[in-house]
């Protein structure tokens, strides 16, 4: 990867050049960071996991109709992806009041939420990505209404899949974050998932015990966040039924 072009760099992945015009190569790091980066460690084998749960994901969202910029996974670091034209906004479907909704709101953590809330969030660090309106996205012409719309509609579709499959291996999906992009092809532009889909960017809890199987995990310190993540994995049929509870790295289901 060191003779390729760097692009960018975030937090939990470096994406490179591709090796077709209008491609990139994401590669998952094992960064783990928490407000705003003030916290942040290693935790040797994260990104390995992060990119399989995402690529488990992002295939059964492409086979249901489900536009993404993924094309596949390419080892157990990186995936090769569309490029696409990144909308700055953190989309947040929220099923069941925890994190920001609970302080915001005083809703205690755990409740049922009337129904599915979707909410929007200006990516930039220095502000701390703060929440805005529909207004505030057009009027400052993040994204127009057509592809509120989209996204909206996108966005719903992603939580009735992960409601369903998370359900089915006993795990309620409280909330999750996902990031939109225009895809461009000739003279046509739709909107598609890009960015992640793991236990990084949703809320996960054990449907019996609330255990929690997140980055909440690491963010307040409640246990082992890499044997959170494996449990995710293991649950999903990406990590083998037999292996043990490890914190020197996944071994995983190819």
């Amino acid at each position: 990867m060191n003779r390729r072009r760097r692009i960018y760099e975030g937090k939990a992945k470096i994406l490179y050049e591709g090796p077709e015009p209008g491609t990139l190569i994401a590669h998952f790091k094992d960064d783990a960071t928490a407000f705003d980066g003030k916290k942040h460690e290693i935790i040797d084998g994260k990104g390995v996991l992060n990119n399989r749960i995402s690529d488990y994901i992002f295939t059964n969202l492409n086979k249901i109709g489900i536009p993404t910029h993924f094309i596949k996974r390419l080892n157990m670091r990186e995936q090769l992806i569309r490029e696409v034209e990144v909308i700055p906004l953190e989309v947040v479907v929220r099923n069941v009041a925890a994190g920001s909704i609970s302080k915001r709101l005083g809703i205690e953590e755990g409740t049922q939420l009337p129904r599915s809330i979707i909410e929007f969030y200006y990516k930039n660090d220095a502000l701390g990505d703060p929440m805005v309106s529909e207004e505030h996205v057009t009027a400052f012409g993040w994204s127009n209404p057509q592809e509120m719309d989209d996204i909206m509609a996108l966005a719903i579709r992603v939580n009735d899949f992960l409601s369903g499959l998370f359900l089915s291996v006993g795990i309620r999906l409280v909330d999750f974050k996902i990031e939109c992009g225009r895809l461009w092809e000739n003279d046509t532009m739709r909107i598609v998932i890009a960015d992640e889909i793991s236990p990084d960017s949703c809320r996960l809890w054990d449907i019996e015990t609330d255990e929690k199987l997140d980055k909440d995990v690491f963010r307040h310190d409640l246990g082992n966040m890499l044997n959170a993540y494996q449990e995710v994995a293991r649950r999903l049929g990406i990590l083998n039924e037999t292996q043990e509870r490890s914190t020197s790295g996944p071994t995983l289901v190819k």
